[in-house]
């Protein structure tokens, strides 16, 4: 991803910056990157749950495996960082949602500790029973499950949505700490900014 400040022509190769104004602006893109990953997991998401669960057209495992990625993408966002780049629990109101937006982040934190970090399967509830003759003796071990409920497709779209107005949030602040970055940019000499790293820019 590269975003040219000013001239038409975009730049095939820069110089890197390392100032912590920079960093922080690395920070918010990557931050920015991940609210629009989520955004495409659940655009997907709701495509696959909208096919006909009663011919067996869902795929549970295209369905886990992006409300997982989702999830913990959405998480990542908040961690703050050594430069305190992440969203905040305060930043949710800034979205202009109605409705206990806190309150679903929430929901959408546990959710991510319940498929990443507990010991639980979250397909299946598992028991182990034993099975017994007609004299009453032990006959055979059973073992049976519950199936967990999946995503939904209401689920998914709050999600989607909130993803999306945090986004709208995070591309403010890239672009007022590129303007920052790019101020301070100007001040260094040709010879200082010869002497930084170059870098590779892709298009």
């Amino acid at each position: 991803m590269s975003q040219q400040t000013q001239g038409a022509a975009p730049p095939s190769s820069a110089r890197e910056l390392r100032s912590p104004a920079a960093l922080a602006l690395a920070d918010l893109a990557a931050i920015f990157d991940d609210l629009q990953f989520v955004l495409r997991c659940c655009e997907r998401l709701i495509t696959e749950l909208e096919r006909d669960s009663a011919s067996s057209e869902q795929d549970d495992l295209v369905i886990e495996s992006l409300w997982v990625a989702a999830l913990t993408s959405y998480a990542r966002c908040f961690r703050p960082g050594e430069r305190g780049m992440g969203l905040a629990v305060t930043d949710l109101s800034a979205t202009g949602l109605k409705g206990d937006v806190v309150e679903w982040h929430s929901l959408l934190g546990k959710l991510r500790n319940f498929y990443v970090d507990s010991n639980a399967n979250p397909r299946e509830l598992f028991s182990v029973g034993v099975s017994q003759s007609d004299s009453g003796t032990a006959d055979g071990i059973v073992i049976t499950s519950i199936v967990q409920p999946q995503v939904d497709e209401t689920t998914v779209r709050q999600t989607g949505r909130l993803a999306f107005e945090l986004s709208r949030l995070v591309d403010d602040r890239i672009k007022t700490q590129q303007k920052t970055v790019f101020t301070a940019a100007q001040a260094l000499s040709p010879d200082n900014l010869n002497e930084l790293p170059p870098i590779a820019v892709s298009t």
